[in-house]
């Protein structure tokens, strides 16, 4: 158990469902600032589509890890657990409790247990990868990493290309599932891991902001509606001249909207995709902390916030 007094307060939960609220106004009370540790808006160039906080919000309290990095870097979890351990280990000096908050369950995972070193890329294996994707679709893949290492299967965003080309190749590189690569004292799935959790000088406290399922949907397709309102559609059209390969541009909310402007559907049944998708994308996210008996859930339905 840590005894040097300092607490890192975690605030996670399924998207829209309002971390960001509760973690300003608890910081506001401790005084603290905000650690993101949201995967999506670390990007500079994202910005509605990944519900930044408002410049008001961001007034109210420093943020850290917002707006950072551009989406033409590779950011990757293990970056970012050396980075936020690096600013944790600076904020500290001056704080007794910090507050974090996001909702990507790896970077989560990366401050709290420590990731392994994954094997450097077999550049010949992703290629070879790459091009069953492109002549069987992503769901032949899908179906053979559901095969190898099914724990991925459930946990991963299996709707996004690279993550599902990814864990196939770690998994076909080393023979050892792609989910086994962790060192936390818990999996995804919250299983036991046999490799030791890594030592954090700080103790850790993990609260769930959730809401009642139908709630949680009503605000997902009203949080949609409003980025549409606010300029969505032009936000992604502006990112058009960037590379498609980039992960960021694979985002729910983006990747839809890229659809429309390619044709391939209308504007109300990409928006429509957006809703489907995001819930979709929350049901993954209460998968991934299912099984955290660390975390103490609030659930805030019926409140205003």
């Amino acid at each position: 158990m840590d005894d040097s007094g300092k607490t890192l307060t975690i605030i996670l939960g399924p998207t829209a469902a309002g971390k960001t609220e509760y973690a300003i106004r608890l910081a506001t009370q401790i005084d603290s600032p905000i650690i993101s540790c949201d995967s999506r808006q670390i990007f500079l160039e994202m910005n509605i589509g990944v519900a930044r906080p408002s410049e008001v919000q961001l007034a109210t309290v420093k943020h850290y890890f917002i707006a950072t990095n551009s989406i033409t870097e590779h950011y990757t979890a293990g970056r970012y657990e050396i980075e936020a351990l690096a600013l944790l280990d600076k904020l500290f000096k001056t704080h007794d409790r910090l507050i974090m908050c996001g909702g990507s369950g790896l970077y989560i995972d990366a401050v709290c247990n420590g990731l392994d070193d994954f094997p450097a890329a077999d550049l010949e294996l992703r290629r070879q990868l790459t091009e069953r994707l492109k002549k069987e679709g992503l769901e032949s893949l899908r179906y053979e990493l559901k095969r190898l290492d099914p724990e991925s299967y459930e946990n991963i965003d299996i709707a996004n290309p690279q993550r599902v080309v990814r864990a196939l190749e770690v998994t076909l590189q080393t023979g050892r599932k792609f989910s086994d690569w962790k060192t936390g004292g818990a999996s995804a799935t919250g299983r036991a891991s046999a490799m030791p959790q890594k030592h954090r000088p700080f103790k850790i406290e993990k609260i769930g902001i959730t809401r009642n399922r139908i709630e949680l949907y009503e605000r997902i397709d009203a949080r949609v509606n409003g980025m549409m309102s606010a300029g969505l559609l032009d936000e992604v059209r502006d990112l058009r001249h960037f590379s498609p390969e980039y992960p960021s541009l694979r985002t729910v909310g983006y990747r839809e909207l890229f659809d429309y402007m390619d044709g391939k559907t209308d504007l109300a049944t990409a928006t429509d995709l957006i809703k489907r998708n995001t819930r979709h994308y929350a049901k993954r996210q209460l998968t991934w902390w299912a099984r955290d008996n660390n975390i103490r859930w609030i659930n805030l339905s019926g409140t205003k916030n």
